[in-house]
């Protein structure tokens, strides 16, 4: 395999502090899942702690864990959700900060906490209409008496309320929000006193001040990956971190053929919409596949570099602009790239 992702520790750095910038005074929680968006969790968070980022979003337990074997005890780690009775069990002998939407898995924290005699961190889910898991509105009330009770036992620490939002426009998001602040209330008045409200993505985080409240979950901007049919890159003034290299292994027939390992399950339908970095500029990619093939150039020749995705400095795209030919988000791109693939870092 020839292919390589390169991945700048000083972009993501540089993100991160535009991020910052944008976002004001409401913390910022670096989500990571899916191997930090294909960059390579341990590296990626070894920085972002160099930076000064105290909070890391692990989506799961297990990145949760892998986290703080990385940096040890003193980060604050969220997981959305812990999955099982043993995931819970997980997380707090690992002490992460465990996000709970469901009146079960509550009872399940309650349960893990009162065998060990832990006091659980949580952050308390309503859906607020994106129905991606979460309390629905009608039975928050009785959850968070539910918490409260849990709470005066000493089983578990109500530090947030937290939901997500669609996104899918600004009416929608404000019906969400609206939703959102009911139930931050409804907490309170249920007795519990969360210092944490987090609602907002990447997007959100930076387009919808009043969406910040205390905590913002950005990932994909961290790592430089616009929004499909969004602001270009330039206009938010974050940069793509990685860079997607492969080598070329043979020319004949008018195409080149590129060994840069696999895409794991990145559409074929990728060939002939977008086009590549080459030492004689941007050239058409033409198929994708076990090996991809890539329009000639002049002088094209066994081991010469082509860049599929990164900045543009040769031509090429970004993964979202990858994405956007395929109707897709640069994430789903940046994720498809084979853990098989070599990072090599720039910044460690």
């Amino acid at each position: 395999m020839t292919g390589v992702l390169h991945v700048d520790l000083d972009t993501i750095a540089a993100n991160i502090a535009r991020v910052r910038t944008v976002v004001g005074a409401a913390e910022l929680m670096l989500v990571v899942k899916d191997d930090a968006y294909g960059h390579g969790l341990d590296a990626v968070v070894r920085r972002a702690w160099r930076e000064g980022v105290c909070w890391i979003g692990a989506f799961d337990v297990a990145t949760g864990r892998r986290v703080r074997e990385v940096l040890g005890e003193d980060v604050r780690i969220f997981s959305w959700i812990a999955a099982s009775r043993a995931e819970v069990a997980e997380a707090i002998a690992f002490d992460l900060d465990l996000g709970v939407g469901d009146a079960d898995l509550l009872e399940d924290v309650a349960s893990e906490a009162r065998a060990v005699g832990a006091r659980v961190r949580v952050h308390l889910k309503v859906d607020t209409g994106l129905h991606r898991n979460g309390v629905r509105p009608e039975d928050w009330p009785a959850f968070v008496r539910r918490a409260a009770e849990l709470a005066a036992e000493g089983l578990v620490d109500v530090v947030g309320v937290w939901s997500h939002i669609s996104e899918a426009s600004d009416e929608d998001d404000d019906e969400a929000r609206a939703l959102f602040d009911a139930a931050v209330d409804a907490a309170r008045g249920a007795g519990l006193a969360p210092e944490l409200r987090h609602l907002s993505a990447s997007a959100a985080s930076f387009a919808r001040p009043e969406f910040r409240y205390d905590l913002v979950r950005v990932g994909a901007f961290c790592f430089g990956i616009r929004p499909a049919g969004g602001p270009a890159s330039d206009a938010l003034g974050i940069q793509p971190a990685a860079t997607l290299e492969g080598r070329v292994i043979s020319v004949a027939a008018g195409r080149v053929t590129i060994d840069v390992g696999a895409l794991d399950g990145v559409p074929s339908r990728l060939g002939g919409l977008v086009s590549v970095g080459t030492p004689a500029g941007s050239r058409r990619l033409l198929t994708v596949g076990a090996v991809s093939t890539v329009e000639d150039w002049p002088d094209a020749a066994p081991g010469d570099t082509v860049t599929v995705y990164g900045p543009g400095r040769h031509g090429e795209g970004s993964a979202t602009d990858l994405a956007e030919a395929i109707e897709t988000i640069g994430e789903e791109i940046a994720v498809r790239v084979s853990p098989l693939v070599p990072r090599v870092y720039a910044g460690e």
